[in-house]
């Protein structure tokens, strides 16, 4: 797939290197709101047409299993239903028939998602889809979702999860340590979300090489 003016917002260094396969411009966020955004204006700022949120989701919907993908038609943000892009959804692969709930906050609990799920009735939540979808009418910009459900609804997650990430899209090894020291109980729920990461990182790596693979417009 050849280069093309639009851009990709990831939050990790890992999902970043399965996005540039696609050919298209990334930038990293670090897998929070306020490094989405940052990226996402560097972007901008870059000539990109069209913007991406890449990487992985949680599951509000309990049907929503660990690698599931996620291209949904619309988003919910900040209580309002935003459509992605067709033509650009289509470039990813094409719609999937889900909400995606972008969040200035992680769900951390599995009661909070039942919670979102019931009231948003959105069946995936992230954190980094907000600052995208915003810059993305702030410029008149196309906007369109890729991502791959990790943590399912059922799943809380681990402290140490929450302080693993540094600006940079990486794994900080102190912080997780630190975290297990003052909470080693988390040990096995850690394990089940790195395994549930796997698949998502998988799914997405699949999905990327069968894009990479297929004729670009026109062809």
């Amino acid at each position: 797939m050849a280069s093309e003016p639009i851009g990709i917002v990831v939050g990790l260094r890992a999902e970043a290197r399965i996005a540039r396969k696609l050919g298209w411009q990334v930038a990293i966020g670090g897998g929070g709101a306020a490094g989405a955004a940052r990226a996402a204006a560097r972007l901008r700022e870059a000539g990109v047409r069209s913007l991406v949120s890449f990487g992985l989701a949680g599951a509000l919907d309990p049907a929503l299993r660990p690698g599931d993908i996620v291209a949904p038609r619309a988003v919910l943000l900040d209580g309002a239903r935003l459509d992605c892009d067709p033509a650009l959804t289509a470039r990813l692969g094409g719609a999937t028939p889900h909400l995606l709930l972008a969040a200035d906050e992680v769900a951390v609990s599995a009661d909070h998602k039942r919670l979102l799920f019931r009231h948003t009735h959105a069946h995936a939540i992230d954190i980094e889809t907000a600052a995208v979808a915003r810059a993305a009418m702030q410029a008149g910009l196309a906007f369109a979702v890729l991502r791959a459900i990790c943590d399912p609804a059922n799943c809380s997650l681990p402290p140490a999860a929450l302080a693993a990430l540094d600006a940079r899209g990486a794994i900080g090894l102190g912080r997780v340590l630190r975290s297990l020291l003052r909470h080693p109980r988390q040990i096995r729920d850690l394990r089940e979300l790195a395994a549930d990461a796997t698949l998502a990182r998988r799914a997405l790596i699949g999905r990327v090489a069968a894009l990479a693979a297929a004729p670009g417009p026109g062809a």
